[in-house]
């Protein structure tokens, strides 16, 4: 039976006594909300915090609110469950809550935070195991070690952004707000993340993620497409978030992010420049979908085969293409079962 290792846990009062608490704990304490994904890493000996600083119930960390311009707040401290059911997401961002209920299971989801999953740690088949699996195979950058498994000869850490708000959370070009000791800071939230798999996230160890602000839906339109082996809880082996601006049946603006790829949410720019300017045709579908798929590099590191993944990352787009445009999803390239 894995175990919690000791440490001990703070509870403070408000976010800025939690990053106080941090930043005097330099190294040795981690922030925790939901701890769905921070407690099993203790458990297999992935991280050692001496302490643990609780973030349930900090006031500036909760709510979701409808700003006057239109925009959506969201409290980093709202579980997954209550993004799912929130009226005010489902009117202005409907696929944030379709990639939130896609997150693991229903019981996960209710302690689970948005926040928590904005800062989610990259994953790897050789560092998601036990201390003892690890120690036989040989520690890796991650954890312990000084190589990586898939690249012996390397100098970095290969693991995977395994996120599936951020990826939606960028295609509605969302900001995310930190609050550390010197104060707080606003961000575009895809600026946070870096292709790195040891230090995938760009923040100061003191700060903390309180907010998230999605801008102004207008005529934007977003869905959101997961791939995984079993549908009802796994993490995702690529996630596909595509928003659309149609005007006239003309793409104004497009953004398509592709998750599970990389170390990092990667960007299909070059698919968005295609798209921009053209009316949402079935050639324009196809030719957007097999450009998105090029800046797709998934290892051998996750579930299933990472040729096959790339694969999909074409199919993905063209079906979330489609959905905005209106069409039928095409099921002829890979099975039901595997959709989001």
């Amino acid at each position: 039976m894995l175990r919690l290792p000791p440490f001990e846990y703070l509870r403070p009062r408000t976010v800025a006594e939690a990053a106080e608490m941090l930043a005097a704990h330099d190294g040795r304490a981690m922030a925790m909300a939901g701890g769905s994904d921070l407690l099993p890493k203790m458990k297999r000996g992935q991280i050692e915090p001496a302490y643990l600083i609780g973030l349930r119930g900090l006031p500036e960390m909760a709510g979701i609110s409808a700003e006057p311009d239109g925009s959506l707040r969201i409290g980093a401290g709202q579980t997954l469950a209550e993004v799912c059911e929130d009226p005010a997401v489902a009117a202005s961002a409907p696929a944030l809550a379709t990639a939130a209920r896609s997150v693991s299971t229903p019981q996960l989801r209710a302690a689970g935070t948005l926040g928590g999953n904005v800062m989610v740690d990259t994953r790897c088949t050789y560092y998601d195991q036990t201390y003892e699996w690890r120690r036989s195979l040989g520690f890796c950058f991650k954890k312990d070690g000084d190589r990586c498994p898939l690249a012996p000869g390397g100098s970095r850490c290969w693991s995977i952004s395994s996120s599936d708000t951020v990826p939606v959370l960028i295609a509605l070009a969302a900001s995310a707000t930190l609050t550390g000791p010197a104060g707080s800071r606003t961000v575009p939230l895809e600026d946070l993340y870096a292709d790195d798999g040891l230090i995938p996230v760009r923040k100061a160890p003191a700060e903390i993620l309180t907010s998230i602000l999605i801008p102004p839906a207008g005529g934007r339109r977003a869905t959101y497409w997961k791939l995984r082996r079993r549908e009802s809880f796994d993490f995702p082996i690529l996630g596909v978030a595509v928003a659309l601006d149609l005007r006239d049946g003309v793409v104004a603006s497009a953004r398509i992010i592709l998750g599970a790829v990389a170390s990092h949410p990667v960007r299909a720019t070059a698919a968005e420049d295609l798209l921009t300017g053209r009316p949402l045709t079935e050639e324009a579908i196809e030719e957007a979908a097999k450009v998105a798929s090029n800046p797709a590099r998934p290892l051998d590191n996750a579930d299933l085969e990472h040729y096959w993944r790339k694969r999909m990352s074409r199919v993905y787009v063209r079906r979330a293409l489609r959905e905005l445009a209106g069409s039928a999803p095409d099921q002829s390239q890979g099975s039901s079962k595997l959709r989001r």
